[in-house]
């Protein structure tokens, strides 16, 4: 029996150890960090270990490690499994193709960009529209950031900034953007940060302005980051009204659906996203709302041009047959590339477009259900609102860190809290597609039933931030 196939042998008798263990115990056991390294054997060896020994390890190492998957997990913006993108990325691990040429990757090309072409269909762009797939959403935002900077001054990738180049974002929006703006050579200091409304949402003329004072001041207004789902209450901009302002000053609009843009597959939903077509560039992540492995980051651009301009270099040690269409290299922020595509595209083909749009859809019909309990209770109290996953609330005034902390390390459920102004409330995510209303009641009959065993907690009264 050749390695290969005992290796497999035994990943098949782990992945049955994992998924009886998630369905015995949701929750993973919790390892205090600073004893991580006496519990676990996580050496590494001068000599081999046994296969034995070594499966044994690994079985630990498993049963240790927090469970996404499961039906108590809601603390991130990924959960669940589905199981035909865990198949493609199985398949891609074992393929292990780099993606920057056709001539290694071959047929993995055109998987790519069937994926990235019927995704600018779905969200209006037209024929001269591409895209690639980024390490995540921060960097798709990176990459966007950089097509902004580059269109609006293209002698800086040459001469370097020399320009003041202005970029806005809501208070809300995700904290790559600070980052993106350091890395991108154009400053924090020339990021402006527009206030939202009572939803989260950033406020049009609030960012009008806020472009028209920058002006006055000799700054170039340049980028406009909006976000289509918040990372704490999942708000959508309102992208139209956005545009009216980028398409009036020449600015790049980019549209941040990292964690909500898989909106665009549901009809009941995608008007959350109204606008978009308009947009410069656009991402999602299929790894959050479509539920597929880490990660898998989709970014989209309106003209593809805007791609070369600021990613294109020639390497003739590499790109040596089949012209740029087929070597995504060309446009690509990296060189080597993991096949991010294969995964996504075995759930779109298996399941239709159409299964997508009930991934999608489902996930807003928990979200229903959660805030129906909440609202018919009044020992709760409601900071989100609807059409959104995140569902944001407190439970009889108990202060949500100390619930959520004490809730994991009793392995109860896995809960996170957010802050907006001055309320911090725990936000449930309902982002795992394979949970029914049952999963979503049960969340809360096991967080009601934790606290009413721990008489501690409600004597830890829920300050503002």
């Amino acid at each position: 029996m050749s390695n290969i196939t005992k290796d497999l042998a035994m990943f098949n008798e782990l992945v049955e150890v994992l998924i009886t263990e998630e369905a015995a115990h949701p929750v993973a056991e919790r390892i205090e960090a600073n004893k991580l390294y006496d519990v676990l054997d996580l050496s590494l060896n001068t000599g081999e270990m046994i296969d034995d020994e070594f499966k044994a390890v690994l079985r630990e190492v498993l049963v240790s490690t927090p469970k996404t998957a499961t039906n108590l997990f809601f603390n991130q913006l990924f959960g669940g499994r589905q199981s035909k993108a865990v198949l493609g990325d199985l398949l891609a691990v074992l393929l292990n193709n780099s993606m920057y040429t056709y001539k290694v990757a071959g047929p993995q090309v055109g998987i790519e960009q069937e994926i990235i072409r019927q995704s600018c269909n779905l969200i209006g762009y037209g024929a001269a529209s591409n895209g690639t797939f980024p390490t995540g959403g921060s960097m798709s935002n990176y990459m966007a950031l950089l097509m902004g900077r580059d269109a609006k001054d293209p002698e800086c990738r040459l001469d370097g900034m020399t320009k003041p180049l202005i970029i806005y974002t809501s208070k809300e929006a995700h904290y790559s953007n600070d980052k993106n703006a350091s890395f991108a050579g154009i400053g924090r200091k020339n990021m402006r940060y527009i206030a939202t409304d009572s939803k989260g949402r950033m406020l049009a003329n609030a960012l009008a302005a806020q472009v028209i004072e920058d002006i006055a001041d000799g700054g170039i207004p340049t980028y406009v980051n909006a976000t289509a789902g918040t990372t704490v209450l999942g708000a959508f901009d309102p992208i139209d009204a956005i545009a009216d302002i980028t398409e009036k000053y020449g600015m790049w609009l980019h549209v941040d659906g990292a964690y909500c843009g898989s909106v665009i597959f549901s009809e009941d939903y995608k008007h959350l996203v109204t606008g978009v077509e308009r947009s410069n560039s656009f991402s999602y992540n299929a790894h959050k709302m479509l539920g597929t492995p880490l990660t898998c980051s989709i970014l989209l651009v309106n003209d593809k041009k805007h791609l070369h301009d600021s990613f294109s270099n020639d390497a003739d040690y590499l790109y040596q047959t089949d012209g740029d269409d087929f070597n995504l290299g060309k446009t690509s922020f990296q060189c080597g590339r993991r096949n991010d595509a294969l995964k996504f595209w075995t759930l779109w083909k298996s399941v239709g477009t159409n299964g997508l749009k009930d991934i999608v859809d489902q996930q807003f019909n928990l979200a229903d259900i959660a805030l129906a309990y909440i609202r018919s209770n009044p020992e709760y109290t409601l900071y989100s609102f609807d059409d959104s996953i995140s569902v944001c609330f407190n439970y009889k005034d108990i202060e949500p860190m100390a619930l959520c902390t004490a809730l994991y390390e009793h392995q109860i459920t896995v809960v996170g809290f957010g802050s907006f102004e001055a309320d911090t409330f725990v936000r449930l995510v309902t982002i795992n597609a394979n949970n029914e209303a049952v999963d979503i009641l049960n969340f809360f009959q096991v967080l009601e039933g934790f606290v009413a065993k721990t008489p501690h907690l409600e004597k830890v009264a829920a300050l503002p931030v």
